[in-house]
């Protein structure tokens, strides 16, 4: 017995099919979203790409770039079927292909449902990868006269005054590194030589923090040296009064904003996911329908359309026999376990000795 069936008068597959028609192309605007949607995640990665680690953050977006551009194509070649099931010659050119084309277009339905679990899932890895990229670029940061690395000064200054950040995890990590470079530093002062020797790297390590740090918010100018040092500042309290510098860290910072735009991206994502799946609902009820029409030989009979014929197994066999015999000239298809309609049909004989006696004239 069929699942979910619902019958169909020539009007209302009609209707289907332009319906159908109409959704299919909003869904080819919905593959250039998709398709729109993981470029604009790729060229953010790729933004501050020297701020994270190597990884394989580039996952997410090149699913959703070729998502879109796949769904593009079969919501085109759905919007054509759909069309010409309005027109019952034109729909024996795509009978055979209707199924084949349906259980392609589910399976590629999960692959958009991958592309938005994708996107939620790549926290972690995203974390992990700014961790370590931070890192290095924080380290490598008074490097300015260095190739390769000169930039990175430059970087992390505008990352931390864009996000209003302050280190990697916070400001406490500019106090672990050297970043004032040596060029800079007066060798003949007493401090910094006793700086030097008294670490066992021999880098000079303060407890400041660069000026991008600052927060220009606060009303009090701002101090990024001798944070620790109550002593070296009017009316400065270093544990009790809030320091005006950022305290948040930049990885803290750059995950929160990806995170936004990764979540944004997921549930515009399952949204298209839940049309794809409506419209291909839509395509199978006005398959069946269409099957059923072509068994009755009657253009303007009603017909059932139905999501699934007998269970889920039987359908499938029924429907893969379908699939083996596309392009097999004088080939009998077995639907529903029933043979050609046509083939069991008794024609009319008009030989002589047939014709009704009142149609022959008297002489």
């Amino acid at each position: 017995m069929a699942i979910m069936k619902v019958k169909f008068t020539k009007t209302k597959r009609d209707k289907l099919a332009q319906i159908l028609w109409i959704f299919n192309w909003i869904s080819t605007v919905s593959g250039i979203i998709l398709f729109s949607l993981g470029l604009f995640l790729k060229i953010e990665i790729r933004k501050r790409s020297e701020l994270m680690a190597k990884g394989d953050l580039a996952s997410a977006p090149n699913i959703l770039i070729s998502v879109g551009v796949i769904a593009c194509f079969i919501n085109f070649l759905g919007g054509k079927i759909s069309y010409d099931c309005t027109d019952n010659d034109k729909f024996n050119r795509w009978k055979l292909v209707m199924f084949p084309y349906i259980l392609c277009t589910f399976c590629f339905t999960f692959c958009i449902l991958g592309g938005a679990a994708l996107c939620y899932t790549m926290r972690n890895e995203l974390e992990e990868s700014l961790y370590l990229g931070l890192r290095d670029a924080i380290r490598f940061y008074k490097d300015t006269d260095i190739p390769g690395r000169c930039f990175l000064k430059n970087t992390i200054d505008m990352l931390q005054i864009r996000f209003q950040c302050c280190g990697n995890n916070g400001y406490r990590d500019w106090f672990e590194i050297q970043w004032v470079p040596v060029r800079y530093l007066d060798m003949t002062s007493k401090d910094v030589l006793d700086r030097l020797n008294s670490n066992i790297d021999g880098k000079y390590l303060v407890d400041g923090v660069p000026f991008s740090c600052c927060n220009v918010n606060s009303p009090r100018p701002c101090i990024q040296y001798q944070l620790t040092n109550n002593s070296a500042h009017y009316n400065y309290d270093f544990l009790k009064e809030d320091l005006n510098i950022w305290m948040k860290g930049c990885r803290e910072a750059l995950l929160e904003y990806y995170t936004g735009i990764m979540k944004s991206i997921a549930v515009s994502v399952f949204l298209i996911w839940l049309f794809e799946l409506s419209v291909l609902i839509g395509v199978r009820y006005l398959q069946t329908a269409m099957r059923n029409v072509v068994l009755m030989d009657d253009p303007q009979c009603d017909s059932d359309g139905w999501l699934f014929e007998n269970n889920c197994v039987e359908t499938a066999k029924q429907n893969m026999n379908i699939i083996k015999n596309i392009g097999k000239d004088n080939q009998v298809s077995m639907i529903s376990g029933m043979n050609d309609p046509n083939m069991h049909v008794q024609t009319a004989n008009h030989g002589p000795q047939n014709i009704p006696t009142k149609s022959i004239p008297e002489p």
